[in-house]
């Protein structure tokens, strides 16, 4: 690539250059969407990057150290690209974004200026503006252990350790009607009522498909359940389709070791003292000898 980069910079230095840009957007379910400023359409690295698209690009703010490269992209909505209900449903939120400069007289001289991932993304008179993140834009994301009473892991990861294969802890079940955020579901009634509140609901097929939502309320009803979502599933949600259930975690300690026997691997503090307990005080009326305050 080096080599391409070097052809290129004599291309630019040459005084008459026929240069364009190219973005590369790959969302979270592996769909991958090229496009181009240029008139024409062009195509390397086994990907088309249409012209027909209409994107545009404000320059890119690039600078040493560890500021945030950023830049803005602007296009039009479209059935062969990016389509409103795509946006709606949030399958563009967080994808990868690469951004050439490319020679399109000769595609293999290029360079790659940008990459990161797309952060707001807001829709007005039939376009779509998407604010492009950089990669330091980790680095502005705050880490490092919590310490509270509640557990600060999340349900089957690395902290968490808890297999969500489990047997018990998923169900299947199909869409038997819906209303906005609540859905009337057939199947999965084996579970208890409120087993999977605070977790998450995957849609497994239909237009939908990959899109989840997370869990508020979940009651067990005869041949299945009723749950109401915090917010509902765009993406064409439809009766007939099949969803995946997952089962919630409240965080207390009780919850990790009697539902899911989990204490070991349980990442809150639960023995933390209260502020009436930080701020108390020797008291001529009370007798101390070490003992429990409870």
């Amino acid at each position: 690539m080096n080599g391409a980069r070097q052809a290129l910079q004599a291309h630019l230095q040459s005084g008459l250059t026929t240069t364009c840009r190219c973005w590369a957007i790959t969302r979270s379910d592996g769909q991958t969407f090229g496009f181009t400023d240029h008139d024409m359409e062009l195509s390397f690295d086994g990907l088309a990057f249409k012209a027909s698209t209409g994107l545009t690009a404000a320059a890119i703010e690039q600078a040493t150290g560890l500021s945030i490269d950023n830049t803005e992209a602007m296009g039009a909505l479209s059935d062969a690209s990016v389509r409103e209900e795509d946006i709606e449903a949030g399958r563009f939120d967080g994808a990868e974004v690469r951004a050439w400069l490319v020679n399109w007289a000769d595609a293999a001289q290029r360079m790659l200026q940008f990459r990161g991932s797309i952060g707001e993304l807001r829709r007005a008179g039939g376009a779509f503006h998407a604010e492009l993140r950089g990669l330091t834009d980790l680095l502005n994301r705050p880490l490092g252990r919590i310490y509270q009473k509640p557990c600060t892991a999340v349900l089957g990861d690395g902290a968490c350790r808890f297999a969500l294969d489990t047997p018990g802890y998923r169900a299947e079940a199909e869409i038997d009607a819906l209303d906005g955020e609540v859905l009337r579901l057939r199947g999965a009634e084996s579970s208890d009522g409120g087993w999977f509140e605070r977790d998450r609901l995957d849609v497994l097929d239909g237009a939908a498909q990959g899109l989840w939502a997370s869990i508020k309320l979940d009651e067990q009803v005869k041949d299945g359940r009723n749950v109401t979502l915090w917010s509902s599933i765009g993406g064409g949600l439809a009766v007939g389709d099949r969803v995946q259930l997952t089962a919630g975690c409240d965080k207390r300690m009780t919850t990790c070791r009697l539902k899911f026997n989990n204490m070991l691997n349980f990442q809150g503090f639960p023995d933390l003292p209260h502020e009436d307990w930080v701020m108390a005080v020797p008291k001529r009326s009370s007798q101390h000898k070490g003992g429990s305050r409870r």
